[in-house]
């Protein structure tokens, strides 16, 4: 065999976002891209806002020596104080830059979590539905992913999350806003899992819990993101710049630990060496320079908002059921027949793309992306009502 065995399972139960992606070229080539809707890549099509332009011109207009050189593994010091300061104010914590490490997205910044507390065969709880690279990322590290169910409305079951603790759970992974429900867990949610945790915390034994937040900005009617940094001690959350500042490719994020984690000094301290040793190295030197002063920037956030409030009248006039989402830009709808797939197959004959509810862990849903122009959204929905009421 010329690739190992583990690559070679993983290629063949990898991710259906990609899957449909790679579909929506093929159909777009044959019918011309402004007749295929295209909804299956979380892939944001708003532009950075003006902000990141005029700091870009700005940073690359001089030339300074170093600038593109390494720098601590952990990111450039002022502009880990940037972010702490920026934590601090938006969590309600004190927080210094010895508690931020600049990452390569929130992707790069979940596998260096992950490397640094993880022996092999420990467990981490994930929430169904759930980001589908999640399991990949956890056996990167050779551990092992425990899914439970979250409830009709994906709201958080603290009894599945009791039933599924072991002496073998090492953190619980949290998505929200969640891809690809969006769904936002309440304060109260977050703080009975905590209470959970915390009672099967001692001297020997920490469970961490990992909030993935890229998401976080994205939240709407007057809905707020809870803070899992002031709500539970053994808390670290991850982020990137990829969703709220439209900077996908460019691979920028950040890890905020929260600075009463036990033995504290030597948990950052793994968090550099495996920023390191996993390859990154370090967060791409120019992005750390453009988002330190962008904190406090996003992009138009009422216009995913627009997108998703016409959306979902059109899907609940055509007959979809489903959750409104509070946050992200995904609608998590239910298929007519327990079988996502092949619902999800019959919408590709009306050239409609999404990705099914499998692919998440979970079967009679489909997932639509709604950062697309609000065009694609309106020319679409008389072909969701055609596929729906066409289907048997």
């Amino acid at each position: 065999m010329s690739i190992s065995r583990k690559i070679e399972e993983s290629i063949k139960t990898s991710s259906w976002i990609r899957k449909m992606f790679e579909e929506g070229t093929k159909l777009k080539a044959q019918f011309g891209e402004e007749n295929v809707f295209d909804f299956s890549l979380g892939n944001p099509d708003l532009d950075p806002p003006e902000e990141f332009f005029r700091k870009l011109k700005e940073l690359t207009s001089v030339k300074k020596k170093g600038a593109h050189g390494y720098m601590p593994n952990a990111g450039y010091p002022d502009v880990r104080n940037a972010i702490a300061k920026h934590v601090s104010r938006e969590h309600g914590i004190d927080i210094s830059s010895e508690n931020i490490i600049m990452t390569c997205g929130a992707a790069g910044g979940l596998n260096t979590v992950l490397k640094t507390i993880l022996n092999p065969g420990d467990q981490v709880i994930v929430l169904r539905p759930y980001f589908v690279e999640y399991g990949f990322y956890i056996g990167n590290h050779n551990g092992e992913m425990v899914l439970i169910d979250t409830n009709s409305d994906f709201s958080l079951n603290v009894d599945n999350l009791k039933k599924k603790i072991t002496e073998k759970t090492k953190a619980v992974l949290i998505n929200s806003p969640n891809n690809p429900t969006g769904k936002i867990y309440t304060e109260s949610e977050i703080i009975e899992f905590s209470e959970i945790l915390l009672n099967q915390c001692n001297e020997n034994r920490t469970i961490y819990l990992i909030s993935d937040e890229p998401y976080r900005d994205i939240a709407y009617d007057n809905i707020s993101v809870p803070s899992i940094l002031k709500l539970y001690k053994n808390s670290i959350m991850v982020t990137s710049f990829s969703k709220n500042l439209s900077l996908a490719g460019e691979r920028i994020g950040y890890i905020a630990a929260n600075p009463a984690i036990k033995n504290n000094d030597i948990f950052m301290a793994g968090l550099i060496l495996s920023n390191r040793i996993l390859g990154f190295v370090n967060a791409p030197a120019l992005m750390q320079r453009i988002v330190a002063g962008l904190t406090e920037v996003k992009v138009d956030i009422a216009e995913y908002k627009r997108r998703r409030d016409i959306f979902i009248d059109g899907l609940k006039s055509a007959g979809y059921v489903f959750t409104k989402p509070e946050g992200a830009f995904y609608i998590f709808c239910k298929t007519p027949t327990e079988d996502d797939i092949r619902f999800v197959q019959h919408l590709q004959k009306f050239n409609i793309l999404a990705v099914p509810g499998s692919g998440f862990g979970v079967k009679g849903y489909f997932r639509i992306a709604y950062c697309v122009s609000e065009g694609t959204i309106k020319n679409s929905l008389p072909k969701f009502r055609e596929a729906l009421k066409s289907y048997k």
